[in-house]
């Protein structure tokens, strides 16, 4: 994905997103079709959330918009939990792993946008 400037956050997501693409078509392979939807629908949400955030209205839209990547996300964790403790789930762990990551700089970058919001108000 070629941006102007580099994003770690946007770039974090789209590279997760390409990787849930992935993991859904194997699901879909094993014939898990429910959870291969919901894989998909939420692992893909985080990052277009995170890409719309980036062109928000205001600092106060940046936030509610990086507060639903962060739904997003944490319900993409649930069912990647779902697999991993599910039998014949192709595994998951990596997914998993950069998905924490991910949560991690999300939740850093509501924290200090609510921070910034707060002692300008």
């Amino acid at each position: 994905m070629e941006n102007k400037e580099k994003n770690l956050i946007v770039d974090l997501t789209f590279k997760f997103a390409l990787s849930i693409v992935e993991y859904s078509e194997l699901l879909e392979e094993k014939r898990k079709y429910v959870v291969a939807k919901q894989v998909l629908r939420s692992g893909t949400s985080v990052g277009a959330n995170v890409k719309e955030a980036q062109n928000a209205a205001s600092a106060k839209d940046f936030l509610n918009k990086m507060r639903i990547a962060q739904k997003e996300a944490e319900e993409t964790e649930y069912w990647l939990e779902i697999c991993k403790h599910s039998k014949n789930y192709p595994d998951c762990e990596k997914l998993i792993e950069e998905l924490k990551s991910i949560l991690r700089v999300i939740n850093k970058i509501i924290s200090s946008t609510y921070k910034k919001i707060n002692s300008h108000a």
